[in-house]
């Protein structure tokens, strides 16, 4: 038995034609898809895991000297960017209140803070220059370009025995 083939003969004119278009819409596809593409995101991000709002103060050192910002005010099961771009540090340092069930976050790099919204240059004398001393931990990124931060619930610890 012997098949059949059908062939559809198109003018030259109009393969060329079609091909252009063709060409153009590959071509407008392959431009929108890499134009659209977003680089990876590198940021020091912070995640709350807990049940509370928390608020978060950083600590870095940029090109000539210690600074530190705040709040940021991050709700349960949330993350938020606190600094956009790849990291130029290796170390960071956080420090974190636990706004609805009291508590902190805290560490022994001690750094200056104030109640309200603020960017304070330099470390030293902090109360000498009107803020408070608070201490944050440390993280070390290990020289990544983007780092994440989890702050979590504490362990309970179960008292008593058998």
């Amino acid at each position: 038995m012997r098949s059949s083939c059908i062939t559809h003969k198109v003018p030259p004119f109009r393969l060329k034609k079609a091909l252009a278009w063709a060409f153009a819409i590959v071509g407008t596809g392959l431009f929108l898809t890499f134009a659209s593409a977003s680089p990876a995101s590198a940021d020091l991000r912070l995640c709350n895991k807990t049940e509370s709002q928390v608020g978060v103060a950083i600590g870095y050192r940029d090109k000539t000297e210690w600074s530190t910002e705040g709040w940021w005010n991050i709700a349960s099961k949330t993350c938020e960017t606190l600094i956009p771009g790849h990291l130029s540090s290796r170390y960071y340092y956080v420090y974190a209140i636990d706004y609805d069930q009291g508590g902190e976050w805290g560490g022994r790099a001690f750094m200056c803070t104030r109640e309200k919204e603020f960017t304070i240059r330099g470390i030293a004398d902090c109360v000498a220059h009107g803020y408070e001393r608070t201490g944050f931990f440390e993280i070390d990124t290990g020289e990544q370009r983007s780092w994440t931060v989890q702050l979590t619930e504490p362990v309970q610890q179960e008292t008593g025995g058998r």
